[in-house]
């Protein structure tokens, strides 16, 4: 059987991307978890396909499951849709969309076909990744030698500012002796 394997563009950043293969049986729901999966998100929220053309316009939908909104054309479900339904030419495009809240929206192409598959690879899966995956919640750092995110929190009270040498705004420190006669004394070299 072929595999397709498809670029899943950010559509923020081009240059964070991710290849996945998959089969022409497997379903868009298969598909929309292996998204998830390889940009690190979780599965917490509510998800779309669009057709597309080489415009990046939106065509028919396949959604996640049925919510009554009113369309032109009745979407599909992801669930009962395969690959092979929805793949029309050879450059065949999608937009997805995940979680309408914070609209991560990525742009889907298929760049490849194969003509057999792999027996040792369970199928989808992410062949490539390219750059750093958004952070869907919070930011990333490095700790250790590990990418792992973290929530960022600032103590700014005032005994924990003082502490560390930092004062309210407007406050002179009168340790430091005055500039005499205006003359520069060569510290501005240091910045």
């Amino acid at each position: 059987m072929p595999v397709l394997k498809f670029r899943v563009y950010w559509e923020e950043d081009e240059s964070v991307y991710r290849d996945i293969s998959i089969k022409p049986d497997q379903t868009f729901l298969q598909f929309h978890q292996t998204i998830l999966q390889s940009f690190e998100f979780d599965n917490k929220h509510k998800a779309t396909f669009f057709r597309s053309n080489d415009n990046w316009q939106r065509g028919r939908e396949i959604i996640l499951e049925q919510d009554g909104a009113a369309r032109k054309v009745e979407p599909l479900l992801m669930e009962d849709t395969p690959i092979a339904a929805a793949v029309k030419t050879p450059n065949q495009k999608f937009i997805y969309l995940y979680d309408y809240a914070k609209n991560w929206t990525f742009l889907v192409e298929l760049i490849g076909v194969s003509k057999d598959e792999n027996s040792k690879i369970a199928y989808p899966f992410c062949t490539r990744k390219e750059g750093l995956a958004p952070s869907q919640y919070g930011t990333k750092g490095l700790v250790g030698d590990k990418l792992v995110e973290m929530e960022e929190k600032y103590d700014l009270n005032k005994e924990g500012m003082s502490e560390d040498g930092f004062g309210e705004e407007g406050e002179e420190d009168n340790t430091e002796s005055e500039d005499d006669g205006g003359e520069d004394q060569g510290n501005d070299d240091m910045f």
